[in-house]
């Protein structure tokens, strides 16, 4: 048997995400820039897409850029927030926990003389909402948030980060990575007051190297790169047109209240006999996104049990793919202990996941805890 648990890595392509894929690739292959029948088919074909994703966030077609996933639309939020806006200010403000592609661009920031506030979390990896109040002033031009932690599945409270901006009289665009949390919560970043929204179609059982960044109407952001005019000069080149057309076909397939009450469920009934297992910890917070269990095995190294799981089949991860053999800052940042964090496991799910793969996930942890012990 095969279990594959580690959907927030990535996930595999539905079926209606191939089915556009290949009608682009066979059909309307055609540049959406050029000015004959094909091109103008080309651009048709993005311009649904475009509506398709922009309906998916309550949003207006004109406010989607398409990127190549959550990486690029990271950076180009946060670079692009910090340079268009630096006059107002130098303070920037993000968490202690987010991805490595904002984590990193605020590094790069601080390198570049702007002055970044890191804010803290508790012991679950919920924002101290406190701190981030305390720290907005007139002189923020960025606040940075992600909507649901990739890690532990913590959803940060990102309406009430957006009054809090607001309240301040801070000049603050606001962004949210909301990677990890699009097609799984509904998400309405304008009637939350969210300047830039950044999402991914590989997590939604999408094709890989394709995302999109939501910028608000209004909203001013400087390119980090240049070109052509596509995506209105903020992201210019080429539109791959088949990966946009099965991001397209994802978002489609996407019936976000009802995957979210199955999953709470499947979650739910998961944690409960997970329980149950001497030496196992929940590190997760019980009112996570259920599409994201984190774990500890008392006495177990992560990167053991990962291969010896993988060997039963059945494969998980440690933490974020794009950290790759590196000890979780995220856990760190939430005050956990070295030995939980050396035996921390990420168990994510996905609409398609079935209760058979989680039995066989705890019967691979129980048997796991048995052999490894006796070595």
């Amino acid at each position: 048997m095969i279990a594959y648990l580690d959907n927030s890595a990535t996930t595999k392509m539905c079926s209606q995400a191939k089915e556009k894929m290949l009608e682009a690739i066979e059909n309307n292959w055609g540049n959406p820039s050029s000015l004959h029948e094909k091109g103008i088919e080309a651009d048709m074909l993005l311009l649904s897409a475009r509506r398709t994703v922009a309906k998916a966030l309550s949003a207006d077609e004109k406010e989607i850029v398409f990127t190549s996933g959550g990486t690029e639309g990271n950076n180009l939020a946060v670079f692009g927030a910090a340079y268009a806006n630096k006059r107002k200010g130098n303070r920037v403000i993000t968490s202690a926990v987010e991805h490595p592609s904002v984590k990193k661009a605020f590094e790069r920031l601080q390198d570049e003389g702007f002055e970044v506030i890191y804010i803290g979390t508790d012991s679950f990896g919920h924002l101290d909402i406190n701190g981030l109040e305390n720290a907005v002033n007139e002189k923020t031009v960025l606040v940075s948030i992600m909507a649901v932690n990739n890690e532990v599945g913590a959803i940060q409270p990102i309406e009430e980060i957006s009054k809090i901006v607001k309240r301040k009289n801070s000049p603050a665009l606001i962004h949210v990575d909301a990677v990890q949390a699009f097609g799984k919560i509904p998400l309405t970043p304008k009637k939350w007051g969210i300047d830039l929204m950044t999402v991914s179609s590989h997590k939604i059982h999408g094709p890989k190297g394709v995302g999109a960044l939501f910028i608000r109407k209004g909203t001013k952001i400087r390119a980090v790169t240049v070109g052509g005019g596509q995506e209105n000069d903020i992201r210019p080149g080429t539109e791959p047109m088949p990966a946009i057309a099965g991001f397209m076909g994802a978002v489609e397939a996407l019936n976000v209240k009802a995957s979210l009450s199955e999953l709470s469920c499947l979650r739910d009934n998961f944690i409960g006999r997970l329980k149950n297992i001497d030496g196992v910890k929940i590190n997760s917070p019980a009112n996570a996104l259920p599409y994201i269990v984190n774990l500890s095995l008392e006495g177990l190294r992560s990167e053991t049990v990962l291969n010896f799981l993988s060997d039963m089949g059945i494969y998980i991860s440690s933490g974020s793919a794009c950290a790759k053999g590196h000890k979780s800052y995220v856990l760190t940042a939430m005050g956990l202990d070295d030995r939980t964090i050396d035996s921390s496991l990420r168990v994510s799910l996905s609409r398609f996941t079935t209760q058979q793969e989680l039995d066989y996930f705890i019967e691979g942890i129980e048997k796991a805890m048995k052999v490894i012990m006796k070595r």
